[in-house]
């Protein structure tokens, strides 16, 4: 029996969902539920890089609204039962081992990813009220107007951001800054606040910042970057409440499958950049800016 290759696992569920038209990461905003729940361990500890995208796909395949996930073992260590006949889903664990070189005796640090599986709280009986989804809530809708609080949240980044009559949103490498369009052109206020977020995932890979221009080149260069955007956009959006625009994102999709199909472990590479860009910008957020627009 061949060996269970989590990289190529993941790799394919990514590519299949790309080449559908539907990337997994743009599911989570078709449903009807107002917000965005990370996914969570049965601890409450948010998942982290990749396994957000998996859960992701899972919950919006199979409708799934609860941000918990359990393995059996802790559903059943909570006095609950998943139903018989549900499916798992899979996610990553991460970790390392010691071993010893057969020829120089060196001790070394391997890195190893190890696939197991998980239920959402929908496929458990007995579990506590608060591990289900919260009632079902209308979109929120942010209209055309500006959001003092999301400027506040974009200006305290501290990343310069210009804005002209040009019809184009980029980042500026050389110049450190991010160009926008006039806030009016866009259909609404969430597009714009997504596009900046993307763009400023992309600002994040400064020398200065998280130095990721430095430590990823090549021919697939531009498909991972864009890629590590995107990703990070989708992560800073969940948690601001906002609703990303993903049409400007269709003409990268072919690079995107490209340089995924020849490169098993990059969307791992590009979750895991993604998730660090995306903490950099939360870290910089107004205080209790976060909580109070989880709440609303």
């Amino acid at each position: 029996m061949a060996q269970f290759d989590v990289y190529q696992h993941v790799t394919d569920q990514i590519i299949a969902s790309l080449e559908a038209g539907t990337p997994v990461w743009r599911k989570p905003w078709t449903g009807d539920a107002g917000g965005i729940p990370f996914p969570r361990r049965s601890t409450g500890e948010h998942y982290r890089g990749i396994n957000i995208l998996m859960l992701w796909a899972q919950a919006a395949e199979h409708g799934y609204r609860s941000a918990h996930w359990f393995t059996y073992r802790q559903a059943q260590h909570a006095g609950a039962q998943v139903r018989k006949g549900e499916k798992s889903a899979t996610v990553v664990k991460y970790g390392t081992v010691e071993r010893t070189d057969a020829e120089t005796g060196e001790e070394k640090t391997i890195g190893y990813a190890k696939a197991y599986r998980v239920f959402n709280a929908e496929q458990i009986d007995g579990l506590p009220e608060d591990f289900h989804a919260k009632p079902v809530e209308a979109p929120r809708d942010l209209g055309t107007e500006t959001d003092p609080a999301l400027d506040a949240f974009f200006d305290a980044t501290g990343i310069e951001r210009r804005t002209s009559e040009r019809p184009e949103a980029f980042y500026d490498v050389a110049g450190d800054f991010i160009h926008m369009p006039p806030v009016a052109t866009f259909h609404d206020a969430a597009g714009y606040y997504a596009t900046l977020a993307h763009e400023s995932c992309h600002a994040t890979g400064a020398v200065h910042r998280l130095d990721r221009f430095s430590r990823f080149n090549g021919r697939t260069d531009r498909a991972f970057e864009e890629l590590v955007a995107e990703l990070g956009q989708v992560m800073v959006c969940a948690q601001l409440g906002l609703t990303p625009d993903f049409k400007q994102s269709a003409a990268y999709i072919a690079s995107w499958l490209l340089a995924l199909k020849h490169h098993k472990r990059m969307i791992f590479k590009a979750a895991t950049e993604a998730q660090k860009a995306a903490d950099w910008l939360m870290k910089t957020a107004p205080a209790g800016m976060i909580e109070e627009r989880a709440a609303a």
